[in-house]
């Protein structure tokens, strides 16, 4: 069965909190109940974010339904600025997720160090038991805010991987890339050390002005494929991005076990690259589209991906990253009975 997706014009971004109530995806919310909205708090220095002024809407509707919201992100796997709970809400306050600004408070989701956690047992093909971050965990049900955009592993990030690798704990992040650990190509490396200053896990070091990787240290969190102008890092294209992609619909289905929840994914900034990063050329490639909402991310996420190629002109995501298909999770997640990728789009 189709479930409505519904589509705000981003030119209209303004009405978002008329919208969302015209949308209908508050239903699940419940009097003195904690829900937890996820989001990504962005790293130093990203301008893709979504920004905190589009989370108050969100938030007031909620406490109209006498709920209590709090925002939440987990730790990254990479020792950036988001790695620990201490920087973590240092980041998220400097870009503006306060609240007085969004109404709510934050909590952390896997706690100080990124080890609090549970394990849901899903019993699926890669994995017996997945490891949530504790207050996910906790939490009663879920609003997912989700930046839609390119994903140098999975081709694109939405609400599924919101889900799944947002909110493993370090532990399930790492089992989710772990077939993900970049190749090397040293014929074109020229030895300038500046994937060495962004390998985070210190897994590269120089050695007679050619890398070498440490793949037990290696986390596969992507920095040096991304930093790197000559082309020197690369993956196993036939199976790292459709593995990954079914592992984070696997930490998908345990996250949303017995939990009710609702998406809105934001369609504008759609760069290349993930907001985990603060690259200067991790730009927009083309004009922003709208904000979509729903109660089904398998569909969700597919009318965002329609919606972004249908604005670009053609297929975006195989446009910037030709060797990914990145439907797999779509089709994966609809297998496991996340939801449908058929759906009706109402204009809003």
């Amino acid at each position: 069965m189709s479930s409505k997706v519904y589509f705000l014009p981003w030119d209209r971004k303004d009405e978002l909190y008329s919208f969302l109530k015209t949308a209908r995806i508050f239903n699940h919310v419940k009097a003195r109940s904690f829900l937890a909205i996820k989001i990504h708090f962005g790293e130093e220095n990203n301008e893709g974010h979504i920004k905190s002024k589009y989370v108050a809407p969100v938030v007031k509707i909620i406490r109209e339904k006498k709920a209590y919201p709090f925002l939440t992100d987990a730790s990254t796997i990479y020792v950036g600025k988001r790695s620990d709970a201490y920087h973590h809400l240092l980041i998220a306050n400097k870009h503006g997720f306060t609240v007085d600004m969004c109404g709510c408070p934050i909590i952390i989701a896997d706690g100080l160090r990124g080890n609090a956690e549970k394990n849901v047992e899903v019993n699926l093909k890669h994995f017996q038991t997945v490891a949530i971050s504790q207050e996910i965990y906790n939490a009663d049900s879920f609003m997912f805010m989700s930046h839609f955009k390119g994903h140098e592993i999975t081709g694109f990030g939405g609400a599924l991987k919101n889900i799944g690798m947002g909110c493993g704990s370090k532990a399930g992040k790492y089992a989710m890339h772990h077939s993900s650990k970049p190749t090397i190509n040293n014929k074109h490396c020229i030895g300038c050390g500046n994937c060495v200053r962004h390998c985070y896990q210190q897994a590269l070091l120089l050695v007679d002005k050619k890398v070498v990787m440490d793949k037990e240290k290696c986390a596969g969190c992507g920095q040096c494929i991304v930093n790197c102008i000559f082309k020197v890092f690369g993956l196993k294209w036939s199976e790292c991005p459709s593995t990954v992609q079914e592992k984070i619909v696997e930490y998908a289905f345990g996250v949303l076990k017995n939990k009710k929840s609702s998406y809105i994914n934001f369609l504008n900034h759609i760069s290349k690259y993930c907001d985990c990063f603060s690259l200067p050329e991790n730009k927009p490639l083309m004009e922003d589209v709208g904000i979509v909402a729903g109660v089904d991310p398998v569909a969700v996420d597919q009318a965002s991906y329609d919606l972004v190629n249908k604005a670009y002109g053609k297929n975006f995501f195989r446009k910037i990253y030709p060797k990914i298909d990145p439907t797999i999770q779509l089709k994966y997640a609809e297998e496991l009975g996340l939801g449908a990728r058929d759906y009706e789009l109402v204009n809003y």
